[in-house]
């Protein structure tokens, strides 16, 4: 599954994923491959990826600049305020607010 993670102010993460767990505003809900079309708001919580086979792409808040890595299997954590997903045909799109940190 190709997913994209956005702020207003910049691109967060890109790439590969074998699955990423969302905040919903019903509660929290994990997404695999083959997921039904789906468009839910966030609430503040923790968004959870795991990458999968290829290249990803994320911002580092420690330097401040895009990295590029391709660890298959790795967890990434995004604390958010809010914000909305849509699923549909293996493209999660993800629209976040308050990014604080990625947690590894």
């Amino acid at each position: 599954m190709k997913i994209s993670m956005l702020t207003p102010e910049r691109e967060i993460f890109n790439g590969e994923v074998a699955s990423v767990k969302v905040p919903g505003s019903k509660g929290e809900f994990q997404v695999l491959k083959n997921h039904a079309p789906i468009v839910s708001s966030l609430e503040p919580g923790v968004i959870k990826i795991v990458t999968a086979q290829g290249e990803y792409s994320y911002f580092d808040e420690e330097s401040g600049q895009i990295k590029t890595a391709q660890d298959a299997g790795k967890a990434l954590q995004f604390k958010i305020s809010g914000g909305f997903v849509e699923v549909l045909n293996n493209q999660i799109s993800l629209l976040v607010q308050g990014v604080k940190e990625k947690i590894d």
